[in-house]
């Protein structure tokens, strides 16, 4: 039977170790669990895809719908595949979504992602009749399983972001990470916004500035430690 290592914190090791669990077991049901969940998001992604029928994404949250859709019918004007750099711009337009606080928190300007991404990529001009790029297919999928990977049942823009950041071959994502948008950095980020937020949440009914402000200064302070030792690790290998 095929072993697979699960590495712990120290303090976690420690408290598993003083239960007594058993591991294998919690493990095994644990990844059984998660693969079935992906495999049926995926499945359910595949099979939405259907621009004709405008049929939405079940798990998909009402802004993340909207962004989608705005990258498709941006395409489908130019009758054109919709691409990852469609989905990075609808994002932007859209302006309203916690992908842009992320980005923002992390010292990234979206609007200069878009204006560079237009600035670079030309869009084909032949017509035709594929909705999607391979590349956005892709991202799309892995936004889905950044989605469980973080423990969570539905898929928002934030998600959609990390999506973009680790499909390797699609413009959008060489963008955000040319910008600093280090995938395992955006994984940090998007979980202290979205803790931060909860938090604020409880609170404020609605965002104020001032929470919003707030936000993006814990998000940094979070962040900080690991900015500083890339730092460290440039001026090494210079």
């Amino acid at each position: 039977m095929p072993k697979i290592n699960v590495y712990l914190s120290d303090e976690l090791a420690d408290a598993v170790k003083q239960a007594n669990l058993p591991i294998s077991a919690i493990c095994q049901r644990a990844l059984e669990q998660a693969v079935r969940r992906v495999t049926a998001m995926h499945e359910s992604l595949h099979d939405e895809v259907n621009l004709e029928a405008n049929v939405q994404f079940s798990r998909f949250t009402k802004r993340a719908q909207t962004i989608v859709s705005l990258a498709v019918d941006d395409a489908r004007a130019d009758n054109r595949p919709a691409t990852t750099a469609d989905l990075l711009a609808a994002m932007v337009d859209e302006n309203e979504n916690l992908a842009l606080r992320v980005l923002r928190s992390m010292d990234i300007e979206p609007e200069e992602l878009k204006a560079a991404l237009a600035a670079r990529h030309a869009r084909p001009a032949e017509p035709s009749d594929q909705h999607y790029e391979e590349a956005l297919k892709e991202a799309l999928r892995l936004a889905v399983t950044e989605a469980m990977s973080l423990g969570h049942n539905y898929v928002g823009s934030e998600h959609l972001l990390l999506g973009l950041i680790a499909e390797p071959a699609g413009s959008a994502g060489h963008q955000l990470r040319s910008a600093g948008a280090d995938l395992r950095l955006t994984r940090r980020a998007v979980a202290a916004v979205l803790a931060g937020w909860a938090a604020r949440n409880e609170t404020a009914a609605t965002p104020t500035a001032d929470v919003v402000t707030a936000l993006t200064s814990a998000v940094r302070e979070q962040l900080q430690p690991i900015t500083e030792r890339l730092d460290r690790l440039e001026q090494r290998l210079a």
